[in-house]
Formats: structure tokens, sequence, C-alpha cells
């Protein structure tokens, strides 16, 4: 069975695309078979876009960010459209999301952004970032989803900050203890419909 988190989906491919509205702004995205929520964007990853376009208003952010398993590209592509002044990363393990990627970002007129094949942090070496966000691998399985928020710390500027969204039942009680422990902080900044938006600092 394929699974998005594969790094080339077997599953016959099937390009649609979808359009939603945020922030005064009209977005296209393509989507296809084999990458995660293809039909459309999902209420976590909204609900994180939502909540940290509010929240890097009111404490802005620096100048570099990550989208940490970025799927077709909403998290960074938009937050990149909202907030010009990011030099915008989007890594992920699945070839035909990162084509996609790359394709959306030429749709959403995002022009400097830089799409890396990546299981996480392993082929980004030392870099670091200003903010890192993340609608993580779930079904990759706890050992992923983690070994994402441990390394996270380790490539996070001094004042960095990672955004997460996790679903209650997917996790989300016993993966905000987690980054207590590894950050030293956490701080759940909306819970909506089951989804958690956590934000950690380092």
């Amino acid at each position: 069975m394929a699974h998005y988190y594969d790094e080339h989906p077997e599953v016959e491919s099937d390009v649609r695309s979808f359009q939603f509205d945020m922030e005064g702004r009209t977005f296209e995205f393509l989507t296809d078979r084999g990458v995660f929520s293809k039909g459309g964007l999902d209420i976590g990853s909204k609900l994180l876009l939502r909540t940290a376009i509010a929240d890097m208003r009111d404490d802005p952010a620096g100048e570099t960010l990550l989208d940490l398993g970025c799927g077709y590209g909403v998290l960074g592509l938009v937050l990149k459209r909202v907030f010009p002044k990011f030099k915008l990363t989007m890594v992920d393990v699945n070839e035909r999301a990162l084509d996609l990627a790359r394709q959306n970002a030429i749709r959403n007129d995002v022009r400097y952004a830089t799409v890396i094949s990546s299981d996480g942090f392993s082929n980004l070496a030392d870099t670091v970032f200003d903010v890192i966000v993340t609608n993580p691998p779930i079904r990759a399985g706890k050992a992923t989803v983690y070994r994402f928020f441990d390394d996270a710390k380790e490539h996070l500027s001094s004042n960095g900050r990672l955004y997460v969204v996790i679903g209650k039942k997917q996790g989300a009680p016993s993966a905000e203890r987690h980054l207590q422990e590894v950050f030293g902080n956490c701080r759940r900044l909306a819970r909506e419909k089951g989804f958690w938006i956590l934000r950690c600092d380092r």
C-alpha cells in the first residue's frame, strides 16, 4: 500500500488542483495521488497557518523558514506570500510531492523557494532556521515524528521557534510532553476540531 512518506509512490498519478482564500489572497495548488491531503487543504494545516500568521504578527520572527515534511508545499508557500521577507526552504522525502511543491511555487508566484529531497534533516547538514513549521507524517510512526521534533531543536537559530500541528487522537498530549522535555518549553497556541497547534522556542 502506498503512503505519502514513500520516496517514490507507486500509485498511479492523477493530478488535480484546488483553490482557497487566505489573508485576502487566492491560492491554487496542484495535488496528486500518493501525497498527503490530496483532496485539498486539510483542517490541521489550515489551523496551523491561521495560528502561525497571527502569532508572527504579534511576535515577529526572523528571516529563514523551513517547511519540514512539506508535501506539495502549502505551509511554506502561504507563509512566504504573507511574509515575503522569509528565505524559504521546503523538504520532503516524497519525490512526487516535491515536484508538486516546485510547480506550486510557480503557480503562487513564489520565486525564491529552495526545494530539497530530505528525510527530515538528513540533507540539511548544519543549516539553521529562524522558523520551522511542520504537519508531521503521523502515519510514518511515532519514532519518525519524534525524530522531526528532536532534530528541529538542533536546526533552530538561537531565538528560533517551531510550530507543530497534531491531532489529539494522533498523540497530541504525549507530543506536547515530549516537546516540553526537549525544548524546555511548549505552548499550546490553539485547539480546534481535535487539532492542537504547539509552539516551542529555542
